[in-house]
């Protein structure tokens, strides 16, 4: 079966849907450092750098056989996550879940994957989801939709995401969620220690952004598992002290629970519960892919903040594997 991966990132949907066995035909985004992974963990794909908006469905079709084909599409989640402080319809990224529509009843593809924010739905009837699932259903598409617990399809992350899936042969069925997932022992114990600011010299994605002395001694002061409020009075920021919420910046994971969804900022100690366990340190993009489920082999281009953005951004490929392994056998 083959694949389009619209907004594909580096490329996490398309990592799990190889794994599976599919065919990655296509990948399609506009920013140069992601693309840059894509080319180099898929060379056997076709690549088209550009803006979605600009792509006629004929630079698609050039690269697809007669046999069944997948389209999976992420649009940029950010007018419709919580952290958006502003009116969601008036950012320009609010209407590319239609340009993903556009291929998919441009070329009808057999089966249909949309991974998003929860709060894609929240939006109201005049917004783009329901806009998009009335496309499929006029074109003869089953769908089915849920918000899916990443926890629960092998992600060790309490990660939440909304998941469309779509057929035009059959009834469209999500995965059945098991409890007991993995932890963040499971997928980053393995890797040898680093210091704040240091690379592994095997392994360039192996490297964790620098400290300052400051926030040394604040991730020293928090256990495993803590937050800030283990600090003493001293290393307390003033606006911590007028505001309680938000209690996960400046965190520590715990070694047996599943580490807290990550972000674009997934590399920062101070913008969510991204140190270390156990070392004084945020953790490495190598840890973060790992904490997506990426193979130690995927590599990452770009700077260090370009690739945690990557890394953040990207559907965890063991989700994308259960995802299109129950939708195509449906």
């Amino acid at each position: 079966m083959q694949v389009v991966d619209f907004f594909s990132g580096c490329g996490g949907t398309s990592q799990g849907f190889r794994q599976l066995g599919l065919d990655v035909r296509v990948g399609l985004d506009l920013d140069p450092a992601a693309a840059a992974s894509f080319r180099a963990n898929f060379p056997e794909a076709a690549f088209i750098e550009a803006d979605i908006r600009t792509v006629a469905p004929a630079r698609i079709a050039e690269h697809l056989t007669e046999d069944e084909t997948l389209f999976s599409g992420c649009a940029p989640c950010q007018p419709f996550s919580k952290q958006s402080r502003e009116g969601a319809s008036t950012d320009p990224r609010w209407n590319l879940l239609s340009e993903f529509q556009r291929f998919v009843l441009a070329l009808r593809p057999t089966f249909v994957v949309l991974e998003n924010v929860p709060g894609l739905q929240r939006v109201g009837k005049s917004g783009p989801l329901p806009r998009f699932l009335q496309s499929l259903a006029d074109a003869g598409y089953e769908h089915d939709l849920a918000v899916l617990r990443a926890g629960e399809l092998g992600v060790p992350q309490s990660r939440r995401r909304l998941v469309v899936v779509a057929s035009r042969v059959g009834l469209a069925r999500l995965p059945t969620p098991h409890k007991g997932g993995p932890t963040v022992r499971d997928a980053i114990s393995h890797f040898p220690p680093l210091s704040a600011g240091e690379t592994d010299p095997d392994d360039a994605d192996h490297s964790a952004m620098g400290l300052s002395p400051l926030n040394l001694e604040r991730i020293q002061a928090t256990p495993e598992g803590g937050t800030r409020r283990d600090w003493p009075q001293r290393l307390q920021l003033a606006c911590h002290k007028r505001h309680q919420g938000h209690s996960d910046v400046y965190g520590r994971m715990a070694w047996d629970a599943p580490a807290s969804g990550l972000t674009t900022r997934c590399l920062s100690y101070s913008n969510g519960r991204f140190g270390h366990p156990s070392q004084d340190r945020a953790i490495s993009a190598r840890e973060a892919a790992a904490l997506q489920t990426f193979p130690d082999s995927f590599q990452f281009h770009g700077t260090l903040t370009e690739k945690g953005r990557q890394i953040g951004n990207a559907v965890p490929p063991a989700m994308a594997f259960r995802i299109a392994e129950t939708l195509i056998s449906g």
